[in-house]
């Protein structure tokens, strides 16, 4: 469901409206459109023939006299419909996407307990934190609000905990399974901006590249490195893999705010960054 409000029809009639949409960033009245009445004032519009698993575009547009103008775009995602949402055993709801052959989560990962119930430490003091072994979560600067939006930090080790703290029928994503994904989006020089959300509510400027084509939805959630401190949300977002590069470091991915590409680095395990989930 959509609609707009023509607030102002410039002294012509309003001959037609609607919305229009497409999966183009700019649809126009020769894509997919309704047509809801005429002249001023506010309207509904019923979008339906869309396929699941799908990001679109769409806004209002008015046809008068001198031509037809046009509201700003809206980007909106259609969910699989054999996916759905999933919950975490905390009761925690993630939107799911498809990109090529996988479906993701499209929300960092915000359980606070493994799958088996089992809670998570949640670690604020810097100095047990670059002491553990074992697995712990954080919210960024140890301020829960910051986890609603951006997800949980986890160390490497609750993410190799064979508790699991991925929902069941999801794991957290191989090196070679993030590597599907960038390659599926044309390579790690240019996926990044494919997958991070658009505009500057969560980015820092200048937010390069971003699109968000896919869907994902990338926040840049920060990190809390080994010796405890928080740092450079709005500026990266990080990403674990279920992958070890040694015995005390681990492979991650990584956004910025200002380039379109994708980074893979290897960090150590008592770094805390964020996780997203893929289906099994």
């Amino acid at each position: 469901n959509c609609g707009g409000n023509i607030t102002s029809d410039g002294g012509s009639i309003v001959t037609g409206r609607g919305v229009c949409w497409s999966i183009g960033q700019t649809p126009t009245i020769a894509d997919s459109k309704t047509t809801d009445g005429t002249g001023a004032g506010s309207f509904t519009s019923s979008i339906t023939g869309l396929t699941a698993g799908t990001t679109y575009y769409v806004r209002a547009y008015a046809t008068y006299s001198a031509g037809t103008g046009y509201g700003n775009a809206i980007l909106f995602h259609t969910e699989l419909s054999n996916a759905g949402n999933i919950t975490d055993i905390d009761g925690n709801v993630y939107h799911t996407i498809n990109i090529g052959t996988q479906v993701w989560m499209v929300e960092n990962l915000k359980t606070t307990k493994y799958r088996d119930g089992t809670a998570i430490p949640n670690v604020t003091d810097n100095t047990q934190w670059n002491n553990l072994t074992t697995g712990a979560y954080c919210d960024y600067n140890n301020t829960p609000s910051n986890s609603t939006t951006y997800g949980k930090l986890y160390n490497y080790f609750a993410v190799n905990d064979s508790r699991n703290i991925a929902p069941m029928g999801w794991h957290i994503p191989s090196d070679a399974e993030w590597t599907t994904l960038t390659t599926y989006l044309g390579g790690e020089s240019v996926a990044g901006g494919k997958l991070k959300e658009t505009g500057y509510i969560h980015w820092i400027s200048p937010n390069t590249g971003a699109t968000n084509e896919t869907g994902f939805t990338a926040l840049p959630g920060g990190n809390r490195i080994d010796n405890g401190n928080f740092g450079d949300i709005g500026i990266y977002g990080y990403w674990w893999s279920a992958t070890e590069s040694n015995t005390g470091n681990a492979l991650l991915r990584d956004l910025e705010n200002y380039a379109s590409k994708v980074n893979s680095y290897s960090y150590d395990k008592n770094f805390g960054f964020s996780v997203r989930c893929v289906k099994d």
